[in-house]
């Protein structure tokens, strides 16, 4: 630029910088993605449609479910346009759908307020606050077909003999290859003769042969224990149901004790007119 001039901006783009900026409108659930025959379809009609389809189309791709779901919405409406009304039926249909998603959003309320982590945590400390446990066994056995069989091992075993090494060798119950070890069970879960005789041994005795449906056993109890409560974790949904439902019953009973509910005899008919389509396909 020449010594002494100075550079003066021309008023066309001094005109521009002074515009002020317009910001981007983002689209909403009111944004129209379709218009059919002057029907309106929204990006909130494409965007509940796809979180209400089964799971199997969720795994399409964004760009071919929109296609997809837009294409249908304007199939329908087409459709739809060819109605002046809603029949009988499907007016009737579509006020139950509105009542049960009003009830739904009632529900989601309910959870959202009374479903809080302290209201977990406090459901978990008044179900274990007293908690012992109950008793759980660690025992390993022999099974052979005969009691004389077990009296026999039962006499090497107060020789000396080494109970796993016994069961490797003489046992026919398929905890034999692994020294007869049947890990940690609590009551209820052997028959009953095998609990039975668990329960009154000792840690590190061997009861005497006893008969249950499988054969004759010989069983050393390894140790005991109490069960521990579970983790929280373990059972946080089931505390948070039991809070759901608890809760929406609560209000539900509340709701009765207030309204008016009026369940008039329907003269000349009984249960079985639920079956009677034709009164609803006017």
């Amino acid at each position: 630029m020449p010594k002494g001039l100075t550079f003066l901006p021309s008023l066309a783009f001094a005109a521009v910088m002074a515009l002020p900026l317009v910001a981007e409108t983002k689209p909403d659930a009111k944004t129209v993605a379709a218009r059919v025959n002057g029907d309106e379809i929204t990006l909130g009609h494409v965007i509940a449609t796809t979180a209400n389809l089964p799971q199997q189309y969720q795994q399409l791709e964004d760009e071919v479910l929109y296609d997809f779901i837009l294409e249908q919405l304007v199939q329908q409406q087409l459709l739809s346009q060819q109605q002046e009304n809603l029949t009988q039926r499907n007016a009737l249909t579509l006020e139950n759908e509105s009542r049960s998603l009003l009830a739904v959003q009632t529900v989601n309320a309910i959870t959202e307020t009374e479903v809080t982590e302290e209201a977990i945590q406090a459901a978990y400390d008044a179900r274990f606050a007293d908690f012992e446990g109950d008793d759980e066994f660690d025992a390993s056995h022999i099974l052979v077909e005969t009691e004389d069989e077990a009296k026999a091992i039962k006499a090497q075993l107060e020789d000396g003999a080494d109970f796993a090494e016994m069961a490797k060798e003489k046992s026919t119950g398929p905890s034999g290859p692994n020294g007869g070890a049947l890990g940690w069970f609590g009551k209820g879960q052997m028959v009953p003769e095998f609990e039975s005789a668990v329960v009154e041994l000792e840690k590190g005795q061997v009861s005497e042969p006893v008969q249950t449906q499988f054969g004759w056993h010989l069983v050393i109890l390894n140790d005991r224990r109490k069960s521990k409560a579970p983790e929280l974790d373990a059972i946080r949904e089931e505390l948070a149901q039991t809070i759901r439902q608890d809760a929406i019953q609560a209000r539900l009973d509340e709701l009765t004790e207030q309204s008016k509910i009026e369940r008039p005899e329907i003269e000349g008919a009984g249960p079985e007119i639920i079956r009677q389509l034709d009164l609803i396909q006017e």
